[in-house]
């Protein structure tokens, strides 16, 4: 059945696409800068681009999540099966989203694609940050670094930092997306994507140095 709710939000997509194709002109954006404006251009048919690379991806993420166990044997007690199915749906549900208000940003130009993608991409990390401690040792999903991987106190102790960190961030990168300009969002989403990144692994190798002691 979640297959199914799957399948119908990869093609959502198309639908809208396939909706907005007739009124289309001759050519039409296909990228946008930093500063969210078109910097090129395709013809009508590349409206359908999109949807078909956040299908595959999409498919591809949902089929290893919910299969992982699979690929992971060493940990197959482990392993949530629900959680990480429930993750494969959440990715698919945001590469969808992203997708529609991509078509929708193409196709009304004007519109600033920043003040969407940047409070979106926020609100789905300070998502991930909540899912982040639930996390069982694997590896496929999470921080795989030598030491987490190596001791699973390690994995779990890292992984409730990494959770704060990434709830925190994605919040600070939807506020930033909603309060300033592209430029300025784009800069504090690079820099705060560093320090969400960082501060989980440099904790983690913390712990390692302490005899994998929660410092």
């Amino acid at each position: 059945m979640v297959l199914l709710y799957v399948l119908v939000l990869i093609g959502i997509p198309f639908i809208y696409a396939a909706y907005l194709y007739p009124n289309l002109p001759a050519m039409i954006p296909t990228h946008f800068n930093i500063k969210g404006e078109a910097d090129s251009f395709g013809g009508k048919d590349s409206i359908y681009l999109g949807p078909i690379i956040m299908g595959v991806a999409s498919l591809f993420t949902y089929f290893l999540l919910a299969n992982i166990k699979n690929f992971d044997p060493k940990r197959t007690q482990q392993i949530d099966d629900g959680l990480f199915q429930k993750f494969g749906f959440f990715t698919v549900l945001f590469l969808s989203l992203l997708c529609i208000v991509i078509l929708y940003a193409t196709t009304h130009q004007g519109i600033p694609i920043e003040k969407l993608l940047f409070p979106m991409m926020g609100l789905a990390f300070a998502a991930v940050g909540i899912y982040m401690p639930k996390i069982k040792q694997n590896y496929f999903a999470g921080f795989k670094l030598p030491w987490t991987l190596d001791n699973e106190d390690n994995w779990n102790a890292t992984h409730k930092i990494a959770g704060k960190a990434w709830f925190y961030g994605g919040i600070l990168q939807f506020l930033a997306g909603m309060a300033f300009n592209s430029v300025t969002s784009f800069v504090i989403f690079f820099i705060d994507m560093i320090v969400m990144v960082l501060v989980p692994t440099i904790y983690s190798y913390r712990m390692f140095k302490n005899g994998n002691k929660v410092v």
